[in-house]
Parts: C-alpha cells; sequence; structure tokens
C-alpha cells in the first residue's frame, strides 16, 4: 500500500458501491450517503452543492471523519484535490461509475465548477489505516443532490 492511500481490498470495496456513507468530523452523527470514485487506488468524493454546515466544509474545518462502504466502516482524512489531470481523471471515473440515464445529470455537474473545486481526497488517518467496529446506516437518497452538501 502506497503511504497515504488505502490498501487494494478497501478501495475496491468502495469502488464496488454505489452509495457510501460519511460521517465528517468528529462528532457523533448519522452516516450521509453520497457518491464515491477510485482513480489509481485513491478516493474521491464531491460535494454537490457545498452547504456550509454540511459534510463538505466540516472535512474542511475538522478532516477526520468514517467512511462506511457496504459493512466496512473505516477513519478517514479528508485533504483537498488541485491539478487538472487529476480532476480530469475524477470526472472520468464519476462517468464511468455513474452511468445509469438518472445519473447523468449529477455526473455533469460534477464536473463543472465550483462542484469539481469541490474535490476531496479520503486517505487514512496514518498509514495503516484502521478499519472501526461501531456500525451505521448511510441514508438512502436517489441522487447526490439530496445527500450531498
Amino acid at each position: 500500500m502506497a503511504a497515504g492511500r488505502f490498501g487494494p481490498r478497501v478501495a475496491a470495496a468502495i469502488d464496488a458501491v454505489r452509495y457510501f456513507g460519511i460521517r465528517a468530523g468528529r462528532r457523533p452523527h448519522r452516516f450521509i450517503a453520497i457518491w464515491a470514485v477510485v482513480v489509481d487506488g485513491r478516493v474521491f468524493v464531491r460535494s454537490w452543492d457545498g452547504k456550509p454546515g454540511g459534510w463538505y466544509h466540516t472535512l474542511l474545518e475538522d478532516p477526520h471523519g468514517v467512511l462506511q462502504a457496504g459493512e466496512r466502516l473505516v477513519r478517514v482524512r479528508a485533504r483537498r484535490v488541485r491539478g487538472d489531470r487529476l480532476l480530469d481523471a475524477i470526472d472520468v471515473a464519476y462517468a464511468a461509475k455513474y452511468h445509469t440515464p438518472g445519473s447523468l445529470k449529477y455526473v455533469r455537474g460534477f464536473a463543472r465548477p465550483p462542484r469539481r473545486e469541490r474535490t476531496i481526497e479520503l486517505v487514512p488517518p496514518t498509514a495503516a489505516a484502521a478499519t472501526i467496529t461501531s456500525r451505521g446506516t448511510p441514508r438512502k437518497t436517489r441522487s447526490p443532490s439530496a445527500a450531498a452538501s
């Protein structure tokens, strides 16, 4: 596993599910379902509307959180993403993973500023990310606009 990246099993688990749950910051709250993509073994998320107090701004203020992929819960740290080449690859990954007719509007929207600028990479909090054992269920939504902040 490369430093600052999840192992292949964790990345594959995230890549395999359509929605995954995120609990942003260290304060306890419910999981919120959002879309995630994996590019070169790295995990990325984008906020649809970037509401103050939502998961995106919470991660900017307190970059620690927990993600849920299926039944697996993993501690994460958020970091902002820069660079057009990487952002382009993330655009392609969203289009490949979320290709249903109902998803296309959101995939196109994620590829436009300012949503593209609200890209966050989720990384292990340390070189040896630990899976945690508490369980939670992400709220199911039909689109990222209903769940994203």
